[in-house]
């Protein structure tokens, strides 16, 4: 379940990407950590995303979160790149990645399924569309927790 501080965070984080030229793709709070952690998975869209740009984001995004004082306590800051097994999240990357292989989480499960694989077709406004060895089948976004790369094949 996501922390209820993540949406303050990423309509903070979001404008702070942009303003360095990168994307955020990814936003968790662990505060079943002590201190908790923060992780924040970030893209540049026009290169390899490298410790530079997290860097940047790090120092970036801390000034912000410091100065709004959403997160009263401490905490760690870890700002990275999310690689190749990442979740896919905004429609770029549906675009991005049609014709790869992801695995797609459900709950409740979908047709009796809670993890489907395939290629990815594509995504529209209720649906993604999964290809499985030529059959195509169609889960509703409203039960997916998770789509990600499937580095397994």
């Amino acid at each position: 379940m996501t922390h209820p501080l993540v949406p303050q965070i990423i309509d903070l984080a979001i404008p702070v990407a942009e303003q360095l030229g990168l994307e955020v793709v990814g936003i968790v709070f662990h505060t079943n950590q002590r201190p908790p952690v923060l992780r924040v998975d970030i893209r540049n869209p026009q290169q390899d995303t490298g410790l530079d740009d997290c860097e940047k984001m790090s120092r970036a995004l801390e000034a912000s979160l410091d100065a709004a004082e959403i997160i009263p306590d401490a905490y760690v800051l870890e700002v990275s790149s999310p690689g190749i097994s990442r979740q896919l999240v905004t429609d770029r990357e549906f675009i991005s990645f049609k014709g790869f292989p992801v695995i797609i989480s459900t709950f409740p499960p979908h047709e009796g399924q809670q993890e489907w694989t395939g290629q990815l077709i594509r995504r529209d406004e209720t649906k993604v569309y999964l290809n499985q060895k030529g059959r195509v089948v169609e889960i509703p976004r409203t039960l997916i927790t998770r789509v990600q790369l499937d580095e397994r094949r």
